[in-house]
């Protein structure tokens, strides 16, 4: 006998008040809907209008409400997908009847959406999380499975061994945490009307948010593209929204789509949104892209209002209208940054790091509501929490700090990138139709463009062909810990950061700023240097994104209000953005790198930037010459504080 129809006799040995240690709540809850519609059938979506008829008329509804749904020929596999405009349509316009159909539906839907098996995964962040059975054909399709050959923090993963997790884990983290926010504001705000179809999407979106990134992660977008195809303007959420529909055709999976009750168009455009915000369309000949966001200040396409005479903003999103403009705040939150996307990952890559993580999600979840902010809908959390969430943006900050933006990573990505770019011209792809693409250009191709993962580092690295050899070297070096040296770090001035167009000559800028008076007769060449920089922030880059943030109070948790950073602690940061600036080279000789950093104490003074920490012990001969890197903070508070008390004793006297 098969598991399935032993399930079956289990479930019909047992009626619906008999013991039920045989089934899971969900799928009692299942049963229990389709005793009240007299159906032998578990899947309340394999019902026809009669039985979900049957199943109102058991909740209490009445005759005429039965007799619009049996005029409309509304079936079970529909429940899902309707709304309370859906319903005012069919003529079911009275508020108490709205309210009480709905709750029934819901009821319905929720139960309808664990009638097939639901796959359980154990998660070590998140303990076991369920899954609905289309987010499981979703993992189970190969354009998904590539995330597991993906490192979740690129070349990180050779400085903390422990950081070997993938795209793949923290994409199920994503649409796991996704769905408990959003099902936390439809508990606890049945007003906001969120249906299961608004879950379900906003679900697929959290797990197929990642499906774009490329090898190492964020190395290949923020790297590699950037140096191979330099007039490219490409993000990895373009390729994600590009792979997710690559992969609903590619597996057929629009009937099973219907089947759960989306609507194709509609939500498919709005999970395309909720990845990568208004998405680009072709119209025509041309591309055009609508901007803006909820965050945004305004959207480039804007009308005259008729009455007033005022520039109303338009609404730039279509999969959902803006009384559900919350939605697009869940996972990739473009207003504030808050989002599951980053409580997954600190939670995940704390973990695997061995770094304590200082936020708690379940606790942001506990205090989520919506709030009406103007005409727009927006999650807000309680005025007490706004302390929690600067820790949780400094937590972001220290992981950079400590992790992401680790030295010795960043010179492996730098290795790496560099090994990557020798390679490109002789690394065959087979895309779609038999076209042959490079690294850098199997974005192009989703088909690809899937077959690009981080394996394209071990097929460099065990190649034995020729033209290969000078990434193979890079490669090796890698695997021998034989590294290029850092030289020195420095950070910018505020106001003296150094621009994108400017970062190609900063090799010949650096070996230019030979000191006047060095010992060493060293020649430096430009090519033998890499300059890294760095912009680190807060996620907005000058702006403080608590500013972006909306609270509400006990007193009424239906108000929105702005909380600022004076009326929260003296003690919070003042500055959200700073540039770094690394210098490596790849040379291993001794007098080189002695006279490389001389070079880079002169290069700090000549461009204002700050004094290199071992500035004093490398170039003592230097750093006395620039006055300001001889004042230090405590020489500065005593002068103001001896001017302070001249002032008082004049005064007294």
């Amino acid at each position: 006998m098969s598991n399935d129809s032993r399930e079956g006799t289990l479930k019909r040995a047992w009626p619906t008040g008999s013991p039920d240690g045989f089934q899971t709540p969900s799928k009692r809850g299942s049963a229990t809907a389709a005793d009240s519609a007299g159906s032998v059938s578990l899947h309340p979506r394999s019902w026809d209008t009669e039985q979900l008829c049957a199943f109102l008329q058991a909740e209490g509804l009445e005759a005429a409400v039965q007799r619009r749904f049996r005029e409309h020929k509304v079936t079970g596999s529909t429940v899902p997908s309707l709304t309370e405009s859906d319903l005012e349509t069919m003529g079911i316009c009275a508020v108490g009847v709205k309210k009480k159909l709905l709750m029934c539906l819901r009821k319905l839907a929720q139960s309808q959406s664990y009638t097939e098996i639901t796959k359980v995964f154990n998660d070590p962040i998140h303990g076991h999380i369920e899954m609905h059975p289309l987010l499981v054909r979703i993992i189970d399709t190969p354009q998904f499975q590539r995330l597991r050959y993906i490192k979740q923090l690129g070349g990180t993963y050779y400085v903390f061994p422990g950081a070997s997790h993938n795209r793949f884990e923290h994409s199920l983290g994503v649409s796991h945490l996704a769905g408990l926010l959003v099902q936390a504001l439809q508990e606890r705000q049945p007003e906001l009307n969120i249906d299961q179809r608004d879950i379900l999407c906003v679900q697929i979106a959290g797990l197929c948010h990642d499906l774009g990134h490329g090898p190492f992660s964020h190395m290949f977008d923020a790297r590699f593209i950037p140096l191979a195809r330099p007039t490219l303007n490409w993000k990895h959420e373009q390729a994600s929204v590009q792979m997710f529909e690559y992969l609903i055709d590619s597996n057929n999976l629009k009937p099973e789509m219907i089947e759960y009750g989306l609507k194709l168009d509609e939500d498919i455009h709005f999970i395309k949104e909720l990845i990568a915000s208004p998405v680009e369309e072709k119209m025509g000949d041309k591309e055009a892209k609508t901007p803006g966001g909820p965050g945004s200040p305004r959207a480039s396409s804007s009308a005259l209002n008729q009455n007033n005479g005022q520039e109303c903003v338009l609404w730039p999103y279509r999969g959902r209208s803006k009384n559900k403009s919350f939605l697009y705040e869940i996972v990739a939150n473009k207003t504030s940054g808050i989002d599951v996307d980053k409580w997954d990952y600190f939670a995940r890559d704390c973990h695997h790091l061995g770094i304590q993580n200082n936020f708690d999600y379940e606790r942001f979840i506990k205090f989520a509501r919506v709030c009406q902010v103007e005409d727009m809908m927006h999650i807000c959390t309680r005025d007490k929490e706004v302390g929690n969430l600067y820790d949780m943006f400094h937590t972001r900050n220290s992981l950079h700090r400590r992790a992401y933006q680790h030295k010795v990573s960043n010179i492996i990505e730098t290795m790496i990138t560099e090994a990557f770019l020798k390679a490109d011209p002789h690394i065959k792809i087979k895309g779609s139709g038999g076209k042959v693409f490079q690294i850098s250009t199997a974005l192009e191709d989703m088909q690809a463009y899937t077959k690009l993962t981080d394996e394209i580092f071990l097929k460099i690295l065990h190649s034995d062909e020729p033209e290969l050899n000078d990434a193979r070297k890079i490669l090796c070096k890698i695997q021998q810990r034989d590294l290029f040296k850092c030289v020195g770090e420095t950070r910018a001035p505020e106001g003296k950061e150094i621009k994108k167009e400017h970062y190609d000559g900063l090799s010949t800028e650096f070996v230019n700023s030979k000191p006047l008076k060095i010992s060493e007769d060293v020649e430096l060449k430009a090519e033998d240097f890499i300059v890294d920089v760095i912009n680190m922030d807060y996620g907005m880059k000058k702006k403080n994104p608590i500013n972006s943030v909306h609270f509400y109070c006990k007193q009424d948790i239906t108000q929105a209000v702005k909380i600022t950073r004076e009326q929260v602690s003296k003690f919070l940061p003042e500055k959200f953005e700073e540039q770094l600036i690394r210098v490596y080279c790849k040379k291993k000789d001794t007098k080189i790198i002695e006279t490389a950093k001389i070079y880079f104490v002169q290069w700090c003074m000549d461009k204002d930037f700050a004094k290199p920490r071992d500035g004093d012990v490398v170039a003592p001969e230097l750093t006395p010459m620039k006055k300001d890197w001889n004042n230090d903070d405590e020489n500065k508070d005593s002068t103001r504080n001896n001017i302070s008390l001249n002032c008082k004793v004049k005064l007294f006297k």
